[in-house]
């Protein structure tokens, strides 16, 4: 923690929230976060040792808290404080400023495909999936490990980094920037089926329905709304 010897109430803040990773940690924490592996898969780069330094100490400053579950087996989950659920608005005023002045189209070492299949896997609509399970393959352009499959039914959602050994329902092939830009807001759907950057193929019902199987990420809708009044 950074001690910046000012009697002011931002520099105090700052004390508390300023350090690397920090924000991150709160962003996703008031997405549903609560489990250390689910922190170290929605944060790569972050190591497993200052995850944990991270969490103590927001746990220590009073912003988190740490709870023990023991159904069969034991289990650690963290959970926003008042103060840490207080800090939302910081959040979403961070995602608009941002939106306005820094978020531009993606670098190429922004391009995570594991990342982005991990957000996707956290927001399925599980209301809008089929009956049945289905089997989604994507298939990434411009991504140094390209393939990724989601077996997903109404019971569990599962993020596969080899074939699960089931059919595949419907598959998806896209550019991986183009994938995150849907993700995020920045085109449409539509957009980018018309300019064929992304494609999907199956059962004619699955492909018609399969926007629907996703929440998309919670920021698209700020993206949108900037997007269309700056049009």
């Amino acid at each position: 923690m950074t001690a910046y010897g000012q009697y002011c109430p931002i520099a105090q803040a700052l004390e508390l929230l300023g350090d690397r990773w920090t924000l991150l940690i709160i962003r996703d924490m008031l997405t549903g976060t609560q489990h250390f592996n689910d922190f170290l898969h929605g944060l790569p780069g972050i190591s497993r040792a200052l995850l944990a330094k991270r969490l103590r100490h927001l746990e220590r400053v009073g912003i988190i808290e740490k709870h023990t579950k023991d159904s069969g087996r034991k289990t650690t989950e963290y959970h926003l404080t008042q103060s840490g659920q207080e800090l939302d608005a910081i959040i979403n005023s961070l995602l608009l400023w941002g939106i306005k002045w820094s978020f531009g189209d993606p670098r190429a070492d922004q391009l995570d495909p594991l990342l982005l299949m991990w957000w996707i896997h956290d927001r399925v609509n599980m209301d809008e999936l089929p009956s049945q399970q289905v089997v989604v393959q994507f298939d990434f352009s411009g991504a140094s490990r390209d393939t990724y499959w989601l077996v997903m039914s109404a019971a569990e959602v599962m993020l596969c980094l080899t074939d699960p050994g089931y059919e595949t329902n419907v598959l998806v092939s896209a550019d991986l920037a183009t994938f995150f830009k849907l993700w995020l807001g920045q085109i449409e759907y539509e957009e980018a089926l018309q300019e064929r950057t992304i494609t999907v193929d199956g059962m004619p019902r699955l492909v018609q329905s399969f926007p629907n199987w996703f929440a998309w990420s919670l920021a698209a809708p700020a993206v949108r709304a900037a997007r269309q009044a700056a049009s």
